[in-house]
């Protein structure tokens, strides 16, 4: 590569060089012919004012331009220079009377050599009352003009050709120097070494940053191994204990056949497979999240669908419900269930006597996706709460903060981060806000706007109600659907 780059540079700054010397040989070769050209009507000029005064000199002075004949009005030389002396009249421009400065190249006058041209300058002057013709002359500029200009110029082409193809190949290696540094480095990094990172070179340019690029995605390939290792970790610390539990009481039921209580073993066994059964549902759910996989768009209001997953359950511990008007959304209505499940189960273990969900609308946060205000679901427990620095660790999978947050709760540690993460895809955010007493959890999504609304309208007042320990929904709440 990079001799073809050197190569192409090379070969287009020849070009580029060749192009620009024949411009300056041009420019030069304009230059000096117009200057002589005007040497020459000066020189006829000034010998066609001594004749007009009379003073013919012969031979003629002269200066830079000798090539200088002096017509009578007969046609006949009556005066030249001395290079001129003997010849003919060296060109016949047919000036009319009163024509002066008239400029013509001759190539084949008597009077000059069969190999060379010239530049004549016709002019005319009265003597006596009749017309009077000067000549004066100059060999014409050849192309290249001075053999000394041409090799400067082309020798300057030339070196400015060899500098840039020298720098390009320079440029060219340092830069590949700098990829295959990078390359190495790459070829080298695997599982067993996800820290290394590769060299960060010091200019300022396209391969610092295209460096960066990959430390940062090399960094991001880190935590996604890091946490696909703690989750087969934390999985597999989670699927031992109901299995070893099953295998106890399995192998205590073979060990005491005769008076062991079968129905006792059933239920322990079940209750390990229920157990087994929803950590391994919760991790399918997390491999579907987690590959992306789109969602229904379905026009959920909120409100119904609490009241509609509240009313299928058993609830052990006290519900109040505060549900408002007008939250809806457009989410899969299957996984919003999955979420709202999944914070009012949390909610349950953790709460001492009652949980409450608050389901009203927002304000707008910001944003294109929230044009009309935010849909909130809030879920609060009476329980202990959960400290400002843990927040964000309970979404964690597999995370429990203490004792109080243990596998023998039911919970599987890994309903929190779903819930999280079907809200994100959702377009809205899941967290862990400040109360009075106890964990309060909020959702907010986009609302969804009414048939031919424009605005978001004000919020409404709220619809409250209640539901007692293990008991129906208390009356003043709206009804389901």
């Amino acid at each position: 590569m990079k001799r073809r780059l050197t190569l192409y540079a090379g070969v287009v700054a020849a070009v580029l060089c060749a192009l620009l010397a024949a411009v300056i040989l041009v420019a030069v070769h304009m230059t000096t012919t117009a200057y002589l050209t005007k040497e020459i009507m000066g020189t006829a000029g000034r010998v066609g004012t001594e004749v007009d005064r009379g003073n013919i000199l012969d031979p003629i002075p002269h200066g830079l331009i000798y090539d200088i004949q002096v017509i009578d009005p007969v046609g006949k030389v009556v005066a030249a220079s001395k290079e001129m002396e003997g010849k003919p009249p060296m060109a016949d421009l047919h000036l009319r009377d009163g024509r002066s400065g008239v400029t013509a190249t001759v190539c084949d006058g008597p009077a000059f050599a069969r190999d060379e041209c010239s530049i004549v300058v016709g002019e005319q002057v009265f003597l006596a009352g009749r017309v009077w013709t000067i000549y004066t002359a100059a060999p014409v500029v050849p192309p290249l003009t001075h053999p000394l200009v041409a090799a400067s110029v082309i020798g300057g082409a030339l070196l400015l050709t060899a500098g840039i193809a020298y720098g390009t190949h320079r440029a060219v290696s340092a830069s590949l120097s700098s990829v295959d540094a990078i390359r190495t480095e790459l070829d080298e990094i695997n599982a067993d070494c996800p820290g290394r990172r590769v060299p960060t070179p010091d200019s300022e340019d396209e391969l610092r940053d295209l460096a960066e690029s990959v430390n940062l995605t090399l960094g991001r390939l880190q935590s996604a191994m890091e946490q696909q290792r703690r989750l087969a970790s934390d999985a597999s610390h989670d699927l031992r204990t109901p299995i070893a539990a099953i295998r106890a009481e399995v192998e205590d039921a073979l060990m005491d056949t005769d008076d062991h209580d079968w129905q006792a073993t059933s239920r322990a066994v079940l209750s390990g497979l229920d157990r087994l059964q929803a950590i391994v549902s919760d991790l399918l759910t997390l491999a579907r999240l987690d590959a992306g996989t789109p969602g229904a768009s379905d026009r959920v209001d909120l409100a119904e669908l609490v009241m509609s997953e509240m009313k299928s359950r058993h609830m052990p511990k006290r519900l109040e419900l505060v549900l408002g008007e007008g939250a809806e959304v457009v989410a899969d209505r299957v996984r919003l269930a999955r979420l709202v499940t999944n914070l009012v189960d949390n909610a349950v273990r953790h709460a001492e006597t009652t949980v409450t969900v608050k389901v009203h609308r927002g304000p707008r946060p910001g944003g294109p996706g929230h044009a009309f205000g935010a849909a909130v679901l809030e879920v609060l427990d009476d329980g202990g709460g959960i400290a400002p620095d843990k927040r964000e660790v309970v979404f964690q999978r597999f995370t429990r903060l203490d004792a109080a947050r243990s596998r023998d709760t039911g919970g599987t540690g890994l309903g929190l981060p779903i819930a999280r993460q079907i809200a994100e895809m959702a377009g809205g955010t899941l967290t862990i806000e400040d109360s009075a007493r106890g964990a309060r959890f909020v959702l907010c999504l986009p609302r969804a706007p009414s048939p031919g609304e424009e605005r978001p309208p004000p919020t409404p007042a709220p619809v409250t109600g209640t539901q007692d320990q293990a008991g129906p929904l208390a009356e003043g709440s709206p009804p389901a659907g």
